[in-house]
């Protein structure tokens, strides 16, 4: 009598507990189905400056940035695009973060090149001549491995704890350059290389540091191969007008460079 007592309430504990397991499962499965808005945050190369047809004020948020042309095709429940011009870490932490939260399900970011003085550098180079430029990109390089790591935990910490249930992709810096290629004039071969091996260590700590915080990484040197500066298919700017645009992805960049990479990881 006492056996049979104890297997019936055990019986009832079992079925409590199943019924506890398959509630908290469905909640988990409701919090997932819920995490369906997408946050774009980052930089230039994210807001789509050199692009054209811009919105958002000096942020220059272009229609045809790879993250207006993602939520085109995919229509989350949400989109948020506060990727901005300009922007460093720092920018992002003060400004950009709001609208992560539990409904987030995909947040993209390009981040950390102005912060290693992506601009200043080409700036140098191309008005300095070779030996400033390959001293200046020696200095961004050393930005990037001492400096950067710190910087981008900062900002990925901050992504995970606001959006725990996103799908974050980090997304890196095509090569600027087709080496021995068509360009006669502008800035030394050696330049060049030197720029690219640059954006090959940035590519290589932001990657790291992604990985380290379960993200993925979007590389977009493959893309973007035979599409560099000095190619036969540009899909960057040289210098140009207005002059911020001055190196960076055209529409076909955004379109052909960094959406199908977006798109493979999302």
């Amino acid at each position: 009598m006492k056996l049979r007592r104890w297997t019936s309430t055990a019986a009832v504990v079992a079925v409590l507990l199943g019924l506890s397991s398959l509630t908290g499962a469905a909640s988990a499965s409701a919090d997932e189905a819920a995490a369906t808005g997408y946050v774009a945050l980052g930089d230039s190369y994210s807001s789509g400056v050199g692009a054209g047809d811009y919105a958002g004020g000096d942020c220059k948020r272009s229609a045809h940035a790879y993250p207006n042309l993602w939520n085109a095709a995919n229509s989350p429940s949400s989109f948020d695009f506060t990727a901005c011009s300009g922007a460093r870490t720092d920018d992002v932490l003060a400004g950009q973060l709001g609208p992560l939260g539990s409904s987030t399900g995909l947040v993209s970011i390009s981040i950390g090149g102005n912060d290693a003085g992506f601009a200043d550098t080409m700036t140098t180079c191309v008005t300095q001549g070779e030996s400033a430029c390959l001293a200046r990109v020696q200095e961004a390089r050393e930005y990037a491995e001492n400096t950067l790591p710190g910087k981008l935990d900062g900002v990925y910490d901050a992504i995970a704890q606001r959006a725990p249930s996103a799908k974050v992709v980090v997304l890196g810096y095509p090569h600027i350059y087709e080496l021995d290629g068509g360009c006669i004039v502008g800035i030394s071969e050696k330049s060049r290389e030197a720029i690219n091996s640059a954006s090959d260590t940035l590519n290589e700590v932001t990657a790291k540091r992604a990985a380290d915080h379960g993200f993925s990484f979007g590389d977009v040197r493959p893309t973007f191969s035979g599409h560099e500066i000095c190619s036969d298919d540009w899909w960057l700017h040289s210098v140009t007008f207005p002059i911020d645009e001055s190196y960076h992805p055209t529409a076909a960049g955004q379109s052909g460079g960094y959406l199908p990479v977006l798109e493979g990881l999302a």
